[in-house]
């Protein structure tokens, strides 16, 4: 399951390891052992600069405006 989320400035990204500054958006994605994404598992957070590049978080034009997303349409 993903969520976008607003740090609180005492998240840390997992992937790269930096702090997540408040208030910055990260992603929450819930995996289970396999690395699925599922309802019940452990929580991985990534900022999204390693969303971006991890392929979980993309700019769409919404009304005239970029937005960042980290949900398929």
């Amino acid at each position: 399951m993903r969520r976008g989320c607003v740090s609180l400035g005492d998240i840390v990204c997992d992937s790269c390891c930096q702090a997540i500054p408040y208030p910055e958006r990260y992603l929450a994605l819930v995996v289970d052992e396999n690395g699925q994404e599922t309802d019940n598992g452990k929580t991985a957070r990534y900022c999204t600069s390693c969303a971006s590049k991890k392929n979980m978080a993309r700019y769409r034009e919404e009304k005239g405006e970029k937005i960042l997303t980290f949900f398929t349409d």
